[in-house]
């Protein structure tokens, strides 16, 4: 039996700015058997290139990365959250931290290498795993805590308005919510911004 190899299905997009080095590392990464998308000499147009190539994962080497790099990736993280490994022998540990908050998956404090290529897509992309499912864990949290607040907002806007207990108020909310084949949360939106809203 035999298994496909996970570079197989591992698209890349590769941004260096050294011709020789880059060279070296896309032929390793063709030679490993990644799908090497596209080959950039800067990180200019990156936010373009990555809507482009929609790649799994950026490999960045830049001899000297800056801020305009780091307000890219940190766009991309926002609106199209991609793997990053960002190579470089410079930048301290302020750079580092904020190279992280803007998205960067793994930073490596040396230049791209191809015996380093294959652990730094692996590393890049487990952290971009589990950051990814604690963000959407958070979420779900944030989520959750905003229905509760507006749910109990209505609750107590019922509950003075109509001089009814909480218990009251909540079955109200849940009959309005069935009748309306809606959700509670909705329900209560309507309700807080009707009973909120100034008298004429």
């Amino acid at each position: 039996m035999t298994t496909t190899p996970v570079s197989a299905s591992v698209s890349i997009l590769l941004v260096d700015d050294q011709t020789e080095r880059a060279a070296m590392v896309a032929a390793q990464l063709t030679a490993a058997g990644y799908n090497l998308l596209a080959q950039l000499s800067s990180a200019e147009g990156l936010l373009f290139q990555v809507e482009k190539h929609r790649p799994d994962i950026v490999l960045i080497d830049i001899e000297s990365p800056d801020r305009d790099i780091l307000e890219s990736l940190s766009v991309i993280n926002q609106h199209n959250p991609t793997p990053v490994a960002m190579f470089s022998a410079r930048g301290g540990a302020e750079f580092i931290t904020s190279a992280v908050e803007a998205g960067v998956s793994a930073y490596m404090a040396e230049g791209l290498s191809a015996e380093r290529v294959a652990p730094a897509i692996e590393i890049a992309m487990a952290q971009f795993r589990s950051y990814q499912q604690l963000r959407q864990s958070l979420q779900r949290t944030q989520q959750q805590l905003d229905e509760r607040k507006i749910i109990e907002r209505a609750k107590g806007l019922l509950m003075a308005r109509k001089n009814i207990s909480e218990q009251a108020a909540h079955q109200t909310l849940r009959t309005l919510a069935m009748n309306s084949n809606s959700t509670m949360r909705n329900v209560a939106e309507q309700i807080v911004a009707h009973l909120q809203a100034p008298v004429r």
